[in-house]
């Protein structure tokens, strides 16, 4: 008496935790909308979560050097140069385009 075992791909399983952990959709809902048994969800969740914090402890164990935090902050403040500037130049040009022509 085996059962039909059916097989998910990891992206499947990914979406379905994301639907119960990130959208606070009811672990017992779930389950019943998509027929799959309320273990095996617990299962998927609780590998999901585990992956998700091991994920976030390694990236915060990742520090900037002074170096690093000088190179970053110098990349925003270009970028944030090159921004004000296109803005000035589309400033400029609204008010050409929009002068009354005589």
């Amino acid at each position: 008496m085996a059962k039909d075992q059916r097989k998910f791909s990891s992206e499947f399983k990914e979406y379905v935790c994301k639907l119960i952990d990130l959208d606070g959709r009811k672990l017992v809902d779930v389950s019943k909308e998509l027929n799959i048994s309320y273990s095996t969800l617990q299962k998927w969740l609780a590998s999901y979560r585990k992956k998700r914090n091991q994920a976030e402890k390694e990236k915060q164990s990742q520090y900037l050097t002074a170096s690093e935090y000088k190179e970053l902050y110098e990349a925003e403040r270009a970028k944030k140069l090159d921004l004000e500037e296109e803005n000035a130049i589309l400033k400029k040009a609204m008010h050409i385009f929009t002068q009354e022509k005589k």
